[in-house]
């Protein structure tokens, strides 16, 4: 689609934020769609940190919440590593779009929504498993990475794609459940989202901003949609 442009990004790639502005100079896109809902949006661009209730995380899900909670651990860990703060990205593109008077589009998925539907399909399998290589992760890395083929894996770039596919592959052996609620699934909405930009702006270039590992799944949907 000439008139749709997906980039696949890496949260805490300096690279990232490079492609957004080189996309934004050489594309010229008349809207901007972001992999972020409305409260993670809000929460990217406040300087405060917001404070989740018991009443949130019940409505959500405690797997759900202990997993978001970890990932953002983990994330600001490896941010620290490279000096990119986590979501840099995503952020550079919602400040490029208001600097320069661009539609943005929030196209995935309500955190919410996801993490309960986290909650409700982790099996106590991938749970035992989830826990297992967290652990040997923080006490073996380098063998992980290792086992993973992720030796020479450098986190101030974006992952080649031949990294992002076995990467995805293995969380789709390892944890199907998983794979199918933060992936799939949030492929599914955003490619809906998408969809009903183009249908609404047939005249208009859209950028989408997406994690690495959707780009692909998305394409892909995308090719099997009769858009216009």
């Amino acid at each position: 689609m000439e008139n749709l442009l997906i980039i696949g990004t890496s949260h805490i790639s300096q690279q990232s934020i490079k492609e957004i502005k080189k996309a934004i100079i050489e594309f010229q896109p008349e809207i901007i769609g972001v992999e972020l809902d409305l409260q993670r949006a809000n929460s990217l661009l406040s300087e405060e940190k917001n404070k989740i209730s018991l009443s949130a995380i019940l409505q959500i899900g405690l797997k759900g919440y202990l997993f978001a909670k970890i990932g953002q651990i983990v994330q600001q860990k490896l941010g620290k590593m490279v000096g990119v703060s986590p979501g840099s990205e995503m952020k550079t593109a919602l400040q490029l779009a208001h600097k320069n008077k661009l539609q943005v589009a929030l196209i995935d998925q309500p955190i919410q929504i996801t993490l309960r539907n986290f909650s409700k399909k982790l099996t106590w399998k991938e749970k035992f498993h989830f826990v297992f290589d967290i652990f040997k992760g923080l006490l073996f890395p380098k063998k992980q990475m290792r086992e993973l083929g992720l030796e020479n894996f450098d986190l101030s770039k974006v992952p080649q794609d031949e990294i992002i596919e076995k990467m995805m592959l293995q969380l789709k052996n390892h944890y199907p459940n998983v794979y199918k609620t933060l992936v799939e699934d949030r492929n599914k909405y955003m490619v809906a989202q998408l969809v009903k930009l183009l249908r609404a702006n047939p005249e208009k270039k859209i950028l989408a901003v997406v994690g690495a590992g959707h780009k692909k799944g998305m394409e892909e949907l995308l090719l099997r949609i009769d858009v216009l």
